[in-house]
């Protein structure tokens, strides 16, 4: 069983680089911000930026700072699947996700520009703001000091493979499945060494 974390900036591409998993390698897919808005709808509030923040730093703050993909990796194994995990945002949820198994993050960038233009196509609920806005929001996520908050740029530095998505979606896609040909190899390669050994 295989899991993948899903990092990287507003708007780069994470939910193309899902979408590919998804439909042509059949991972199953548990979103951090799917059980981030869940936790909302249950307090009464309004699903937003400043929401899926606040929420997700308190959560953290009162378990762990690997609280919430500890929770989605519960659900993962009980699938017998390869899943992705999506959006990696703190260095202890990569940490927590490491010591489980065989996990493997993505991490994906893009021009601000581009990015900003996308998540302007993709109109979700999040995303109506100006461009001053979306350099701000992301301004505030990647960087910290605080375990138990957002901290993108960590968390890129920490992946095993990043992806530049300034170019089409069938570069991205084509990228990935490379890279994920070579992982499974590894795997496979390990597997029969280990069963060698024994």
């Amino acid at each position: 069983m295989l899991i993948i974390g899903i990092t990287g900036t507003l708007g780069a591409g994470k939910g193309t680089i899902v979408e590919y998993l998804e439909k042509q390698e059949k991972f199953r897919h548990f979103s951090v911000r799917g059980y981030i808005a869940e936790e909302i709808k249950e307090r009464g509030l309004q699903v937003n930026r400043d929401t899926l923040t606040i929420v997700a730093n308190e959560l953290r703050a009162k378990n762990s700072p690997s609280f919430i993909v500890d929770r989605l990796y519960e659900k993962a194994i009980e699938t017998d699947q390869n899943c992705i995990i999506e959006s990696i945002r703190t260095p202890g949820e990569i940490i927590s996700l490491r010591n489980k198994g065989a996990f493997f993050l993505f991490a994906v960038d893009a021009d601000a520009n581009s990015r900003y233009e996308r998540i302007k196509a993709r109109a979700s609920v999040t995303d109506h703001v100006d461009f001053q806005t979306f350099l701000a929001n992301e301004a505030r996520e990647m960087n910290t000091d605080d375990p138990n908050k957002q901290n993108l740029k960590k968390c890129i530095e920490m992946s095993d493979y990043r992806f530049n998505n300034d170019n089409s979606v069938d570069e991205l896609q084509n990228k990935v499945a490379q890279v994920l040909k070579n992982i499974q190899m590894d795997l496979q390669c390990k597997n029969i060494n280990n069963g060698i050994r024994k």
